[in-house]
């Protein structure tokens, strides 16, 4: 109980909006995708997912909650779920020898990006966060507190960005 409360409260004091974003790439992300007025769902984990499928023309996501990619397929008839090939990986969590055996195996690409859910849900899930953040081949990553968002871009610094949604 304590670690939720603290840790929202910590959140909140080194989070920042759309003007504390120095990248053009995630400036334009947070205006354009996560602060558009358009809300698909009443989950802030689930709609970050199906606003960012439409901003990046996702076409190939691997999910393996089935009704929410039941309510994916629903929003996006035409997108393929494919575990090989991933544009998008939507997870409950991620750790980071999980994540180095896929990205081994060839199943992300340049420009792929990871949501986990519930990066927040207890101090385990949140030192899996941080082990990812800080591993070489993540380059950029966002903290919303619901979720957090993992890109995988050679031509960007690597940064880390703490945003309210």
């Amino acid at each position: 109980m304590w670690f939720g409360a603290v840790s929202y409260l910590f959140f909140l004091i080194k989070s920042t909006n759309e003007h504390g974003v120095h990248s053009p790439f995630i400036y334009k992300f947070v205006t354009q995708c996560l602060y558009s007025k358009k809300r698909l769902h009443k989950n802030k984990s689930i709609n970050v997912l199906l606003k960012s499928i439409a901003y990046f023309n996702i076409e190939n996501i691997s999910i393996t909650n089935k009704s929410i990619a039941k309510l994916v397929k629903q929003h996006y008839p035409k997108i393929e779920f494919n575990d090989t090939d991933i544009d998008m990986l939507f997870v409950e969590e991620l750790n980071a020898p999980s994540f180095q055996k896929m990205l081994s195996e060839g199943k992300f690409h340049n420009d792929s990006l990871i949501l986990i859910q519930s990066i927040y849900q207890n101090e385990e899930r949140l030192e899996q966060w941080q082990q990812l953040i800080a591993l070489a081949s993540i380059t950029v990553s966002i903290d919303m507190y619901h979720c957090g968002l993992i890109f995988i871009r050679s031509e960007q610094v690597k940064e880390h960005f703490t945003i309210r949604i």
